[in-house]
């Protein structure tokens, strides 16, 4: 190689460091704000599934999960990164920024995840989507409040009912009694309830539940 070539080679790797210094180097808001209005998908997309830094460097776990909500909130992020940062990112930052996805399968899964606030979960429950609804009810976080509700909302399709109904027996035997036997209650007299739960209700342990379902079989 020429003095000349190997000198042009130098100064493109030393181009090159000073460049990865830049980008080390960026203050947090303006990378959050590159990253927000990105339209790189397949950059985007790598983001999203980079492994995140070690908890114990905080100043870069901190950073790295920063980032993530503005890659989580950027539309061109594919739907399908999107939903993979909804079910596996612990972080409220970013679930509260994918709660309000315009795609219905975003809500969904951050609907479905363990790492939801009570709260979260429970502005899920009033989704517009039915299926977000159904998900964010059958979540652990959600509150035996907004159960109740899901339990007696009109509109629920009868696999939710399903669950909901089951609730302090089949599904969390250990649910605090009075709290599950007014949901299931409220399930007796849901219109949408299925004929087999219904059955099931009607032998209940709580003679509440019980003349509920017994009363909505009369009337059938």
């Amino acid at each position: 190689m020429s003095d000349e070539n190997e000198q042009h080679e130098n100064d493109s790797q030393a181009d090159a460091s000073n460049a990865d210094e830049t980008v080390d180097f960026e203050p947090l808001t303006a990378t959050y704000e590159r990253l927000r209005h990105s339209t790189d998908s397949a950059a985007l997309s790598e983001f999203a599934r980079r492994p995140l830094p070690d908890r114990s460097d905080q100043a870069a776990f901190s950073r790295a999960t920063a980032l993530l909500e503005a890659v989580a909130g950027n539309a061109h992020t594919p739907v399908e990164d999107r939903v993979f940062l909804a079910e596996t990112m612990p972080f409220p930052n970013i679930l509260v920024k994918l709660s309000t996805d315009e795609s219905p399968e975003v809500r969904k899964a951050v609907a479905g995840n363990a790492d939801d606030k009570n709260w979260l979960v429970g502005r899920l429950t009033k989704d517009e989507s039915p299926e977000v609804r159904a998900t964010a009810l059958r979540n652990k976080r959600t509150s035996w409040k907004m159960r109740l509700e899901g339990a007696e909302d009109s509109t629920m399709d009868s696999d939710t009912l399903d669950f909901l109904g089951s609730l302090g027996t089949q599904v969390e035997p250990d649910a605090p009694v009075v709290l599950a036997t007014m949901v299931r209650r409220a399930v007796a007299l849901n219109p949408n309830v299925s004929d087999r739960m219904l059955q099931q209700l009607a032998q209940d342990a709580s003679s509440d539940v019980q003349k509920a379902a017994q009363r909505q079989l009369a009337e059938k």
